[in-house]
């Protein structure tokens, strides 16, 4: 995943709350806590980069490697969600 361009699924909506944002999926009708804003940015900025690494390395809150590998767990639990999705018109 780490070297692999990545992107919110076309088929989710997010709704923005104080704790970060409710995914809804509109093909399965899953619905997804995303439990920190930071982790709602990070999802929103996949698309603008080449690989989810370059993406972590970019986001402002991510400042530790633990930090990392925390966010790096969650997109992998998103992926599985089926809200975030390989990026297949990005450019590596």
């Amino acid at each position: 995943m780490l070297d692999e361009p990545w992107q919110r699924s076309r088929q989710v909506g997010l709704r923005p709350e104080p704790f970060g944002a409710l995914a809804y999926h509109f093909v399965t009708r899953r619905l997804v806590f995303l439990k920190t804003p930071d982790l709602v940015d990070l999802v929103e900025d996949l698309e603008n980069h080449d690989t989810v690494a370059d993406a972590l390395a970019h986001a402002p809150a991510i400042d530790s490697e633990r930090s990392r590998r925390s966010h790096l767990k969650a997109l992998e639990s998103l992926a599985e969600s089926g809200v975030i999705e390989p990026n297949k018109e990005s450019v590596t």
